[in-house]
């Protein structure tokens, strides 16, 4: 059972037990609690911590965990919130692009599905493939830093900077660096910084949907520009530059989400001069390089490792090599727009918390980091081969155009006679959860798709029962 499951059994049967005690009535200490339930002292731990935040419980240090007294209950007011409608959509008669944001493709993969759905749809490593004790100690030592809980430099500590400077590659300093709170806030912030509301932006087709929600977010129109397997097609790129008079490029180069594609090494140079001869930007979004498999051949550099220009502004972050909460990334740029950059950085959020910048370097700089590395290359590797060969044998029907040597999923095309929606209820319902291919599409897509991921289930186990489940729901609709 994981820990999350094991949380909510214990504050549910915590809840009924309350029943038996008055208010200010003293629970059982945590260590019965433990052997009562058998359960980890984390997870009585958190189950009380539950119950506090929900107010049926008071917890007192060095005393224990007692019922609280009981709130009085306040009526809600009976209001009219209909004038919103009104409000909120008044704006759309004069705004180029409404800016109404779409979350449904992020969403799916930050919900949590209900206990007992395998998860296929999850957007980040398991926690038994996250470094939880490394970023335990890492957080412990940061906290006893001088100064780790006074105000940090804008930019980011330079200590920091410098690390991913040297991470990228090629003449990129820490001077070119701004330390931002994950690669999320990078992409709103360089789209922000360099596209004018109301204007076009190109984008891979099919790509990362929290991109394109930030862009109509921005009010920005996403112009789809078709990717295969050797990344975004150069051709079209130029002619969409051309056609539109777009200044801004967002792309994956490396492990492309969701296809998993590497940019081919004469593209990237075509992608460059593009982008350059258009008086344009390229926006890199180098989400999956720690991400890579243990069978992967060399890496290329980053864009920006080769780009002396500064036509590529680079964005990357440590969140998906280690937990969602880690949320430190980094954003690269050369020339005046860096300073566009660190202007919209600061009025937004003035700085990442000191502390999780000095945790971040901390783990990066400790022996358990690249230990760490290493560990998630090979069970990646053994969770794609996994999750590829269970496919082919149980859903032939479904085209697996491209195995990866990188990121965390598989991009699967359905056949014409199963419809998404339809097959992603049916599984859901048959108790596991996959990505919806439609938001990846800023356009009508050109078949239905469905996104697997194989770092958010807990093992080889799930992963093939997953398969399973998911074949039993294609085989209801085509029965």
């Amino acid at each position: 059972m994981n820990e999350r499951s094991s949380v909510a059994e214990l504050a549910h049967s915590l809840r009924v037990e309350l029943n038996r005690y008055s208010p200010g009535g003293k629970l059982p200490s945590s260590r019965a609690l433990v052997e009562r339930y058998r359960v980890s002292p984390v997870t009585v731990t958190r189950a009380l911590a539950q119950l506090a935040a929900e107010g049926l419980v008071v917890t007192r240090p060095g005393a224990g965990a007692f019922r609280a007294e009981p709130r009085a209950a306040t009526p809600a007011a009976a209001g009219d919130t209909s004038w919103q409608e009104v409000t909120l959509s008044a704006d759309t008669a004069t705004e180029l692009v409404p800016r109404a944001v779409d979350a449904s493709g992020v969403l799916a993969t930050l919900s949590a599905p209900p206990p007992g759905v395998i998860e296929f749809n999850g957007g980040y490593l398991h926690p038994s493939l996250q470094p939880e004790r490394a970023l335990a100690a890492a957080l412990a030592r940061a906290g006893r830093r001088p100064g780790a809980w006074g105000r940090p430099p804008t930019d980011g500590l330079p200590e920091l900077r410098e690390w991913f400077a040297r991470e990228i590659g090629g003449s990129v300093t820490a001077a070119d660096l701004l330390i931002t709170a994950g690669g999320q806030s990078a992409i709103t912030t360089a789209l922000r910084a360099l596209a004018p509301p109301g204007t076009p932006v190109l984008v891979e087709s099919p790509t990362y949907p929290g991109m394109l929600a930030v862009a109509r977010a921005a009010g920005l129109r996403p112009v789809p520009v078709p990717v295969d397997a050797d990344g975004v097609r150069p051709e079209l790129l130029e002619a969409a530059f051309r056609a539109t008079g777009a200044r801004v490029f967002v792309c994956q180069p490396l492990f492309q989400n969701p296809t998993g594609a590497v940019l081919a090494p004469e593209r990237r140079r075509e992608v460059v001069r593009i982008a350059r001869a258009a008086g344009a930007f390229v926006i890199e979004d180098d989400f999956a390089r720690r991400l890579v498999h243990e069978d992967a051949p060399p890496l290329p550099a980053p864009l920006a490792a080769d780009d002396p220009d500064g036509v590529v502004v680079h964005v990357c972050s440590l969140t998906k090599a280690t937990s969602p909460s880690l949320r430190v990334g980094a954003l690269a740029a050369r020339g005046p727009v860096l300073e566009r950059l660190r202007a919209i950085q600061v009025v937004d959020s003035f700085f990442v918390p000191r502390p999780l910048q000095e945790a971040a370097l901390e783990l990066v700089g400790s022996p358990a980091w690249h230990r760490h590395l290493r560990a998630v290359a090979q069970e990646l590797r053994s969770r794609r081969d996994m999750l590829a060969g269970a496919v082919a044998r149980q859903l032939p029907a479904l085209a697996l155009p491209q195995v990866p040597h990188g990121g965390h999923h598989l991009w699967l095309r359905l056949p014409d006679a199963v419809p998404e929606a339809a097959l992603l209820a049916t599984a859901l319902r048959s108790g596991v959860a996959a990505a919806p291919g439609r938001p990846y599409f800023c356009a009508e897509p050109p078949a239905g798709h469905i996104r697997l991921s194989f770092a958010g289930v807990a093992g080889p186990t799930e992963i093939v029962e997953g398969v399973r489940r998911l074949r039993a729901a294609v085989d209801e609709l085509t029965a």
